[in-house]
């Protein structure tokens, strides 16, 4: 039952898109006997990674020790644009996709989707200021502007920083029921109801 969750980091990473999705499920594990799920960051090495405005980060694991992840998520930020060159990260994620239950991106870890290929023909959403960038890389996608997040298939995608954090919750109430995401809400004072897909 216990899910793995698997946060993807890398320099110039936006920190709300890692931490906000981070505190959203471990969060949702402590309030329920740590038995939900099992949270942690991922980066290409093991070393510590400098996030957007100079957060210094270590992750957990590195893409060749992770354990098997149910729940990618690939956080956003400036750092994307290097990240779509890193062809060991991107094989990573390729991978990892494979067997996942979920692959999820936040703001601007759409642009590793897109690169993927995992993006064409469908919806997905990013960062306002991303979406002229995502014609270029996936011209066949279909932007989402209005929406906080989409999704398909066991891909979605959400808007811009905070968004993951709406996407977060309404992965865990597909997963576990609106009640136990409720519970995490109001723990955390966040202001959360279903948002449309």
């Amino acid at each position: 039952m216990k899910k793995t969750v698997g946060i993807l980091i890398f320099d110039n990473v936006e920190v709300l898109d890692f931490a906000g999705p981070f505190e959203v499920f471990s969060v949702t594990s402590e309030l329920n006997n740590f038995e939900l799920f099992d949270v942690f960051t991922v980066a290409k090495k093991n070393e510590p990674i400098s996030a957007v405005n100079g957060l210094s980060v270590n992750p957990k694991y590195n893409i060749e020790n992770a354990p098997k992840i149910d729940i990618l998520i690939v956080a956003g930020g400036a750092g994307t644009r290097n990240q779509m060159k890193e062809i060991e990260t991107l094989n990573w994620i390729k991978e990892v996709h494979k067997n996942s239950l979920i692959t999820a991106s936040i703001c601007s870890g759409s642009r590793l989707l897109g690169t993927l290929g995992l993006l064409d023909n469908q919806p997905y959403c990013t960062h306002h200021e991303v979406y002229d960038h995502m014609l270029e890389i996936v011209p066949t996608g279909i932007p989402q502007k209005s929406k906080r997040f989409v999704g398909f298939d066991k891909i979605f995608t959400s808007g811009g920083i905070s968004a993951g954090i709406d996407l977060s919750f309404h992965i865990i109430e597909n997963l576990h029921g609106k009640d136990v995401a409720l519970k995490t809400a109001k723990y955390m004072e966040y202001d959360w109801t279903e948002k449309d897909t």
